[in-house]
This record gives C-alpha cells, structure tokens and sequence, in this order.
C-alpha cells in the first residue's frame, strides 16, 4: 500500500516538474531561434554582398575604393555575426573559427592599405634635375619633359617641380585625408548632383588650407634661383603631373587645372588651385572610370617659365585613329596651344611624311578667329582676336619640318608613339611643354553589302567634320551648354556641343557618342574619347543647330555622317564599348581581396576536410556556419526530448520520409503526436516548394543505356556515402525547418542532395530563395552535364547560377511575394523530376526528350495559379 502510494506521489509531483522544465526548454529553444534568425539575417546580407562583388568584376560599371572598402567592411561585419551567433547555438564547440576569421580579416587590411611609400622627401626639385626614373616623385608628366630637356637637350623651359612629398605634407599638415575619405564613403558616387556638390566642398577644403612654412621657404627659395638664371623677371605656368598622368594607359587629359602667368605674389594660391583640381567632377569621374585609387594620386605641380608664344599646339607623331598610318600630325594656331588642346577654336593642321626628305602631305589652313596671348605685366592671359593673321597658316614650313623632326627624335627615344605639346617663341626657338605616350586606336573596316545597308541621303543629317574617336553609336540628342547640362544628362544620350570642352569629360562614361562644332582631335576630350572607346566626330558645321534635342540619331565617326534613326547594320559592325576597370588598380584591389571573400572551397559537409582549420575565405566561414547552424537547432530538440518543438513527421502519401522542424509560427497549431499534415502547416515558402514538388507526378527513373548502368554500379560500390544501406549524415537530411515566412530544406533523394533556403513575405526587398544541388550515381562527367543541364533551366527563370565543379549553387531575390513562390513551385518540381537525370546525359535524344517535357511542365506551373 505504501509503494502504491509513493507510485501515485511521485506521478503527480512530477507534472508540476515536467512542466516548469517544458517551459525552460520552450525559452531556451526560443532564445536560440532568435539567435538562429540573426545568424541566417547575416548570412543572407554576407551572400549579397558577395555576389555585389562578383557583379563588379563581370561588368562593365565603374566602381571606386568606397565600394571596395565598404564591400569588404559589410561583408565581414556579417560573418562576424554569424561567428558570434553560432557560438550561442553551438556554446563554444567551433572556437577555431575566430582564429580563421582574423587571418582572413588581417590579409585583407593589408591589401586595402598597400600604398608605395615616398623614400625621398624633398619638397623642391629643379627641372635640371628630372629624368624619367623619378616618376613617383615628380608624375609623369614633369619627369617625361625632364627627361628629353637633360638626356636629348631637347629645349624646355626652365623650372622646378613641387613633389608628391609636398602634396602629402600639405595634406597631412591640414589633416585633410581623413575628412576627404569620409565625404567620399558617405556620397552616392553615381548620384551626379552628389559627386558635384562633394567635388566643390573639397576643392574648398583645400583652397582654404594653409601651405606649410618651410614648403612656402622652398618654393620661394626656388622661384629666385630660376629668376636669377633666366636674368629676368618671371612669371610661371603651373601644370599638373599627378602620379598617374601623362602614362601608356591613361591619359588625364584635360581633367587637372593649368594656371599660367602667375606671379610671385599669387603663386601659394595658385599651386593650391592646382591640388584642388584633383577634386574637379571631370577627375573625380575620369579617377572612377578608369579604376584609380584616391589615395595613389599624388599631384605634383610643375612649376615653368612662361613662353611668349608666337604660334602653339599639339603634334602627333602617328595617326591617333588608324594604327596603319604613321604620319606626322602637326595641329597648331596662334599664341599659346590653349585653343588647340581644348577645343575653343579652329585650328591647322598639317600632315607630314616621315619618310627621308620629309614632306607635308597634307595642309588645312583653318580661319582662327582667336588667340590665347599671356600678359606679364598685367598678370593676366585672355583669347585675343588674331585680325588679318587668322587666315594664315600659323607656322611655316620649315617650322612644320622642325617640329616633325623633334617629334621622330622623342618616338625613336621611347620607342612608342608619342604626343606632344609645343610652343614657338618670339625668337623662333621650340619649346617642348608637355610629352606623353600617345594612344591609337584601329578603325574598323565595315564592309557592309549594299542589300544590307540602305541608308539613302533622306536619312543622313548631316556630314562633315573629323574622327576624333573611331566606331558608330547610336543613342538621342543632348545639346550641351551649360554647367548644368553635366547633372541632366541622361544615360546613354549623343552629347552635342559648340566646343570640345575638357570639363565635358566628366559626361564620357554616359555618352553613347560625341558631336562637336569646334575642336579637333588633338584636343583633351578627343583624348579621353579615345581612352573610353566613344565614338566622336568633331568639328561639324553646324551640328547643334542641324540636331534636335530628343531625336534619335546614328554617329558613325568613321565615315564622318550622323544618320536620322536606328542604322542598324553600322552599330553591328561596330566594335564594343572596352571594359576601362578590368586591370585598373581598384579592380585589382577588389579581385585581390574577393580571392580572400568569395570563393567557396568547403563543398561537402560530410567530408573530413569540412572543418573551421580549412575556412580559406569568408565563404568558407558562412558555409561551414549555416551547416552546422541548422545541425544544431535540429539536434536541440531530439537531445533534450522537447516533444513541443522538436520535429514531427510530415503525414503524406509520398514514399519518402519527410521531417518538419517548427522554428516558431509554421503550425496553424501545436502538434502533440509523431505526425504533421499538410493542411496544418502555413509555411509560405515551404508550401510552395511542396506545392512544385507534388504538382505533376513522377514518371519514374529514365530508361539507361548500358553505359550509364555501369557507372552507377561503380559509383556506388566505391563511393560509400552513395550507398542508402550505410548509415551517413545525409541518410538524415529529408527535413524542413519552418516558420511562417522561412523554410529550410535539406533532402537526400537518393543520391542527389540539396539544400534549399528561402524567405518569402510581403517586404519584397527582404525576399530570398537559395538553392544548392551535388551528387548522383553516374561519373562525374555526366554529373557536370547535369548540373550545367539545371543551371540553364534555372537561369531562364531568372535565377542568379554559380557553377563549381558539379555542385550547383542557385540564388534569386528582391522580387514579390508570388513570384517568389513560382520560383519555389520550379525548385519543388526539379528536386523530384530531375533525379537520376545525369545516367542518361550522354545520350542526347533521350536528353532532349527531357529538356522539352521540363520546360514544358515548367511553363504550366508558371501558368497555373
């Protein structure tokens, strides 16, 4: 009697016991689930911006170190998180993984800080004593001019160059890098308004800091040594020569600021508009474009002594559009080569034959309204009118002789094609002002039939003018004027304008081709054109007044004719827009820092190598971490028996088994038995996988050839993972993890395994499938055909496919809730009716076969609501 009694005591004192520690489990369970939901949140902003990465380098979209950087820091804030959130559920069991995690972190600060240090500190260098090994401290441009000026004896004025190591003082000494960096990270670079206003507010920056003292002793210093030298009063010409000016692959042209005829008396302030001029929206857009990093852009400032210039210009020693011409092209006008480089006024040309006697083939004596003329005394320079001298040639042809021959002399020296600036001086003596490398391109031969291309003379607008950048675009009218013409001009549009202006280059990148009535194609913006691969036709009579803002035209450059419309035949032939990032020093950084990022190396989970010693990447973290996350939020519920969440098995007439775990609202009710229906469960993602998995029946395995039945065989008797008798940890991946908007699957359906993982509600920026498939029993080559085979299915439907080897990583997001679920619907109806497909993936009609039955029963789905 007394046992009995103890047996009913200790039953009704344990429920109240039972219950309490129910209760701690339900809180516990809930405190990792909120956990779990972080852990997923990071995962999902970590595989975006990963892909954000990847995007970058496949495309043709500029992008500058605020991208790179930011990228990197979003991306590991995330997998920190993640780190962080797996140490809850897994109570310190994957502690190596922050040992992984600081590696990487630590490699990929050391490639974003990686920036050539400045050995040779001095402010000040004479000209005299420049070549062209000291690039990093003067620029390119003052080291080419001091090279030709003191190993060819080729005349240049005299001068000094104020360094890179000045720049950096100045900068470091008004603490103005980190204020820069910080406008830069918070501006929308491809807002033109923003990167306008941010351009103005650090020119501002600039001008209103102080030059140091012992820079300003320097300069002076300087400036009365090449007084004394000269033996006369001066005034200078301040010029750029930022590092990574004047090279092979990247011009600048025209988008630093030239200060001429500068006093004693304005020069601190000069030197300062010169480095502000790095921050010009036309730099800043040309710095974006072509990939160079803020922080290696130097800007050294050459400071010269005027030339009292008779005539002016710019010479290039081949033909900048047509490799196969190597011709001497003299571009030149009276005083100063100011109208000549950007484009304000006509100007002459004059082609001269290399071969020995030389001679001008060609002459064109253009009337030139204007001159730019410097005046010492007045401390000024304006565009004077040129009277009876404008329609005379501006230089002779002995001149035209000298200059050619100057320019064979520099070529033979660099052995590449060069492009020089010049001047003639009162005396009669040439002055080289600038030389750089000149780049060329090959104009392309369309040889298009007659039948083919019928554009008669009601379609041509206009012709005329001269090819400053090959190739034909077509795109609608923008007439170009005002400053503000900059900010509303839209993608894609044909820039027209009176001028060939330099600050125009900061529209490039948007241009689908250029139109001017002035200008030729020695000028800055026919330079940068040629560097963005735009096509460009300038010097056309009256174009701005011929074209209509909106109308759509063909520019075919190379025939020197814009076209009304569409001209189809010449956009086909014409070559393709170049990609100016690829090989740029910020596409480089991302590619350097996207090697320690993206790449996914952990691929099996139930291999040995899948551990946190072998996270190579932050890929490999948030692989190894999702895994084992959802392991450890299964397994919570089996070990502490918590029948009130732990998972129920789904009750459906299908043969295989199916777990459902209920991770918080996926039951319309709590289940207390072993089994769930479907009727109960209100997991939208997971009801739409289930939904394409059930909706058309499955045929059953594909008939196999003999070929395929004895690779099976062999797959299976030597891969033991492959064998459903053996026990493996994917024997038990055929489950769901729910709630309402979330759901993740894990299935083994045979020998094909896949993880699915989606979010779907009614914030469609939130939105997210994720789907991974690998294995089969066939060989590995039919298995790569099989995943190629669903990648190209899943790609028409406009999921985002990552192939490696034969493991198939699909990701589609940002899209509406029932689009989401159609996606969902496709994924449930591969999962079942692609199994067994790689056994017959040699044999091309039964593929065939397939091919078409899938895509037809994908279009029925996607039909059906």
């Amino acid at each position: 009697m007394c046992r009995l009694f103890n047996r009913f005591k200790k039953l009704f004192i344990k429920k109240p016991k039972l219950a309490a520690a129910v209760e701690e489990l339900r809180i516990a369970f809930k405190d990792r689930y909120h956990s779990f939901k972080l852990l997923l949140n990071a995962n999902n902003r970590a595989l975006e911006i990963m892909a954000n990465i990847e995007r970058a380098l496949q495309g043709k979209q500029p992008f500058g170190m605020t991208f790179v950087r930011s990228s990197c820091t979003a991306v590991s804030v995330n997998v920190f998180n993640m780190i962080k959130n797996i140490e809850k559920l897994a109570q310190g069991k994957y502690g190596k993984l922050n040992g992984r995690f600081n590696d990487i972190q630590q490699n990929i600060d050391r490639l974003l800080s990686q920036k050539k240090s400045t050995e040779d500190e001095r402010l000040i260098i004479p000209l005299d004593a420049v070549n062209k090994e000291m690039t990093d401290l003067v620029g390119s441009k003052m080291a080419n001019l001091g090279e030709i000026k003191n190993r060819l004896q080729i005349k240049v004025p005299g001068g000094f160059i104020i360094t890179a190591a000045a720049y950096e003082r100045f900068i470091r000494e008004n603490d103005l890098q980190a204020e820069i960096d910080r406008r830069f990270q918070s501006t929308d670079v491809d807002n033109m308004e923003k990167l306008y206003t941010l351009s103005s507010e650090i020119q501002q920056l600039i001008i209103r800091s102080g030059v140091p003292d012992d820079l300003a002793d320097d300069v002076m210093q300087a400036w009365k040594q090449l007084e004394s030298e000269t033996k006369d009063r001066i005034t200078l010409a301040l010029r750029s020569s930022a590092l990574g000016e004047d090279t092979q692959d990247s011009s600048f042209a025209g988008q630093y600021r030239s200060e001429l005829n500068v006093s004693i008396d304005s020069i601190f302030y000069a030197y300062k508009e010169v480095l502000a001029s790095k921050y010009s929206l036309q730099a800043i857009t040309y710095r974006l474009n072509r990939g160079f990093r803020d922080e290696d852009i130097s800007m050294c400032v050459g400071c010269m002594a005027m030339v009292d210039a008779v005539a002016g210009g710019v010479i290039y020693s081949r033909n900048p559009v047509d490799m196969r011409d190597d011709s001497i092209f003299i571009n030149s006008a009276w005083g100063l080569p100011k109208s000549v480089v950007d484009g304000s006024d006509a100007c002459d040309l004059f082609v001269v034959s290399r071969k020995a006697p030389m001679e001008i083939i060609r002459e064109d004596i253009k009337a030139k309204e204007r001159k730019f003329v410097c005046f010492p005394e007045e401390g000024v320079c304006r565009m004077e009118l040129t009277g009876d001298t404008g329609d005379l040639a501006s230089i002779d042809k002995k001149q035209a002789f000298d200059l050619a021959e100057i320019v064979v002399k520099i070529e033979q020296y660099y052995a590449i094609p060069q492009d020089i600036e010049w001047a003639i001086a009162q005396d009669g003596s040439v002055y080289i002002l600038q030389c750089r490398p000149l780049q060329q391109m090959e104009m392309e031969k369309k040889d298009i039939p007659e039948s083919e291309f019928n554009a008669d003379h009601e379609a041509v607008i206009t012709r005329g003018g001269i090819t400053a950048s090959p190739g034909a675009a077509c795109g609608t009218v923008y007439l170009a004027d005002k400053g503000i013409d900059v900010l509303r001009f839209p993608e894609g549009a044909v820039l027209v304008t009176r001028q060939a202006l330099p600050r125009w280059a900061s529209l490039l990148n948007r241009s689908a081709a250029v139109v001017t009535e002035q200008g030729g194609f020695a000028g800055h913006l026919a330079n940068v054109a040629r560097e963005f691969g735009v096509p460009a036709l300038f010097g056309v009579p009256g174009a701005v007044d011929r074209l209509s803002n909106g109308e759509l035209v063909t520019v075919d450059a190379d025939s020197l004719t814009i076209y009304k419309g569409k001209i189809e035949p010449l956009l086909v032939k014409s070559a393709t827009k170049k990609n100016l990032m690829e090989g740029s020093p910020v596409y480089e950084n991302l590619r350097q820092v996207s090697g320690l990022i993206v790449p996914l190396n952990l691929l099996d989970p139930d291999s040995s190598d899948f551990s946190p010693a072998n996270c190579k990447t932050f890929h490999d973290i948030t692989r190894f971490i999702h895994e084992k996350s959802v392991k450890e939020m299964f397994d919570f519920g089996k070990e502490h028996d918590f029948s009130e969440k732990s998972s129920k098995q789904l009750f459906y007439n299908v043969p295989m088994q199916w777990w459902i775990l209920n991770l918080d609202d996926g039951f319309k009710e709590e289940v207390d038995g072993k089994y769930v229906k479907l009727e109960n469960i209100v997991s939208i993602p997971m009801l739409a996988f289930w939904g394409g998995f059930t909706a058309i029946p499955w045929d059953g395995p594909p008939a196999i050839d003999g070929k395929g039945l004895i690779s099976v065989i062999f797959q299976s008797t030597t891969n033991r993972a492959l064998t459903p008798g053996v026990r493996s940890a994917y024997a038990d991946r055929n489950y769901f993890m729910i709630s309402k908007n979330y759901c993740s699957l894990s299935s083994r359906l045979g020998y094909h395994f896949s993880i699915l993982e989606a979010l779907v509600s009614e914030r469609s920026i939130e939105n997210y499938v994720s789907f991974q498939f690998k294995g089969g029993a066939a060989d590995y080559q039919r298995r790569l055909k099989r995943v190629h085979f669903i990648g190209d299915i899943l790609e028409k439907q406009d999921f985002r496919v990552e192939i490696k080897e034969d493991n198939l990583i699909a990701r589609v997001e940002g899209h509406e809730m029932d689009y989401m679920k159609k996606r969902l619907e496709i994924l449930g109806y591969l999962t079942l009716h692609t199994r067994q497909l790689d056994m017959i993936m040699a044999n091309n009609a039964t593929l065939n076969h397939y091919r078409s039955k899938i895509y037809k029963d994908i279009q029925n789905i996607l039909n059906s609501k």
